[in-house]
């Protein structure tokens, strides 16, 4: 296993940020939700291929913990038995694994924010070793680290980062899932002012059973707003549940917590009265681009065990692997898992540009973080329904290929199909998630922050005029360039009417913005995707990059239709005679695709999988 030390070494060595350097001189960085308007060059991204050495080396530590301490005891794992998984945080803890996005005068390695990202797709394939890692780095430690004030970090953080105490976050309450603002927990102080009085109850808190620390949301007297409390876990007064029977995930431990009459010290409220609602959210965007990492790793590994089994497992005389229908889904489950991945990391680097620039104006480094997630909430939010969805279609086409034995506990997918479930409810529903989306960036409009109604005018205005016709770039993904302007165009062009036919009442129509939002990913995923692959192209050559050339633009061929369903389904919500006829035929235009060979690139891709024996992208 490789040495800890040697990784902190490089972390603390690289103090010189080139990500800093550049945003200094770079005020014309993206924002948030601005990718639906703004063109972008393969080389303003940042790809996976990217990666430096020491990177590299976090990346394969974490993957050696979760071979060598976690896939062996899988089995007990699942089974709770007591004491083991605070045993594997606390080995967790001596690799340094707990600390990576904690300052290192605070006992942590400091990383940046896309190799924390890297870090958690690497332990992503831990089952439920990483639910309960990423319960205690994320939502257990961070908001802490981003809100407490010195005495709180100082007397917590290294204790959280070493492993020695676990944390858990109490938000979800039996009367409150979505709208987490109406829990009922309350916190009345003391006369003297000392101390608070906590009671209430709450549910599905992970790590509950073992945690040392607990993050409380709950309402002081009648206040409209949450407020957030540290609350040790041996304070009086805390009683648990017995541990969930839960479908996936049987390894994390799940309480009910109940807060009977608690004592918290005064200066253990976190942050200030009333932002306890505001930290929630914070950490929940963190929470969602980190999910979209984490499943990455789940995904890769499934893509992997389904390669394996196909080359293995021999039928009418000869392996799976050489039939059609199984290339298929082969192809399929590497094609949506790198169009994820390209998306995520591209996220991942914004939001480090943004943090970066923020703290170059002189904001501290906690703040920073904070704002520079939050400029890529919208971002955030999608990820986490793209991630978690392309994981369950990669496990429950793992189970497909394994067949019968995939329906068997002794399989991996099994597991991995269960376990998977989750991630769509996890960080707030995926319902939820896509009506965010396109809610906070329609805010953000009608602030002004981001001008959305010029582009969508100019494109009620081309829609009454005659078509130009151009020849597409040059290269091999020309088309795709061109594809992806009319994607752009339709989301606006549907978003815009949208907003102009339905005013007031758009806020009910859930169904037409969760068709927008869907239109909205997917052109994300296209775009990130086809930068990532001409930046490729760009570097090594066309005939380097021929797998790659395919996965892109098989998935803009696969989502063209998909885009002009779901825009069919929302223009067909709200319009009607002249305006729907028009409408329809942009619509048709805009989505409109070349003829295209799904078949050879399906097969192209999946024969590299197939002589690699392994997910290889």
């Amino acid at each position: 296993m490789l040495c800890a030390h040697n990784i902190k070494e490089f972390v603390y060595s690289c103090r010189i940020n080139i990500v800093t350097l550049f945003m200094s001189e770079n005020n014309n960085a993206i924002k948030g939700g601005e990718f639906l308007i703004r063109d972008t060059s393969p080389s303003e991204i940042f790809t996976p291929e990217k990666w430096s050495e020491e990177q590299r080396m976090i990346a394969a530590m974490c993957r050696d913990f979760i071979r060598t301490e976690i896939v062996p005891n899988l089995d007990r794992i699942d089974s709770l038995e007591e004491g083991l998984m605070p045993s594997l945080i606390e080995k967790a803890g001596e690799l340094g694994l707990l600390g990576m996005s904690v300052p290192e005068e605070l006992g942590g390695m400091g990383v940046d924010f896309k190799t924390s990202l890297l870090a958690t797709e690497s332990l992503g394939e831990g089952y439920s070793f990483s639910v309960a890692y990423g319960a205690h780095t994320g939502i257990g430690t961070l908001p802490l680290l981003y809100y407490g004030n010195n005495e709180q970090c100082n007397k917590y953080i290294p204790k959280l980062a070493s492993g020695e105490w676990k944390a858990a976050y109490c938000l979800t309450e039996p009367g409150s899932g979505s709208d987490a603002n109406s829990g009922k927990t309350k916190a009345i102080l003391s006369e003297d002012g000392s101390h608070y009085l906590l009671n209430g109850q709450k549910m599905w808190i992970t790590n509950g059973g073992f945690a040392n620390l607990f993050t409380v949301f709950a309402k002081i007297d009648n206040d409209d707003k949450l407020s957030a409390f540290l609350v040790e876990g041996d304070s009086e007064g805390i009683s648990l549940n017995p541990e969930e029977k839960k479908m996936g995930i049987k390894g994390s431990s799940t309480r009910q917590i109940f807060f009977n009459n608690v004592k918290v010290p005064a200066e253990n409220m976190l942050s200030t009265r009333e932002n306890g609602f505001k930290i929630a959210l914070n950490i929940l965007n963190i929470g969602r681009i980190k999910l979209a990492a984490g499943v990455l790793g789940g995904a890769k590994k499934s893509i992997t065990d389904s390669v394996r089994y196909a080359n293995e497992r021999e039928q009418f005389g000869r392996p799976i692997s050489r039939y059609g229908a199984i290339r298929y889904k082969l192809a399929e489950q590497a094609v949506r898992t790198f169009v994820t991945e390209s998306a995520t990391y591209r996220a991942g680097q914004n939001i480090e540009d943004a943090i970066a620039a923020l703290e170059a104006s002189g904001m501290d480094k906690a703040q920073a973080t904070l704002r520079g997630i939050e400029q890529f909430a919208p971002e955030c939010a999608l990820l986490k329904v793209a991630g978690s969805e392309t994981l369950d279609y990669v496990v429950d086409e793992a189970v497909q290929i394994f067949g019968g034995m995939g329906y068997s506990a002794e399989s991996s997918v099994e597991r991995a199909y269960r376990d998977a479930r989750i991630n769509r409810i996890f960080e707030g529903t995926n319902e939820i998630n896509r009506l965010l989306t396109v809610d906070m960036v329609l805010r953000r409009a009608m602030k002004g922050e981001l001008d959305l109604m010029g582009p969508a005018m100019q494109v009620a205005n081309e829609l009454m005029s005659i078509p130009e016709f151009s020849d597409p770039p040059e290269g091999a993904l020309g088309n795709e360039f061109e594809y992806l302007k009319g994607f752009k165009k339709s989301i606006l062009m549907v978003a815009g009417s949208a907003v102009q036919k339905l005013m007031q009442t758009l806020a009910k129509e859930q169904e037409v913005l969760m068709n927008i939002a869907d239109m909205s990913m997917w052109t994300y995923l296209a775009e990130s995707a086809l930068l990532r692959t001409q930046q490729m192209i760009d570097e090594q050559g066309e005939e380097n990059c021929a797998v790659q050339i395919a996965i892109t633009r098989l998935y803009f061929y696969d989502i063209a239709d998909r885009m002009n369903k779901a825009g069919k389904d929302a223009i067909q919500s709200f319009a009607e005679a002249d305006e729907l006829r028009v409408m329809m035929l942009g619509l048709k235009r805009f989505t409109k695709v070349q003829d295209f060979n799904p078949k050879a690139a399906r097969q192209l891709i999946s024969q590299t999988l197939i002589e690699k024996n392994e997910y290889c992208f």
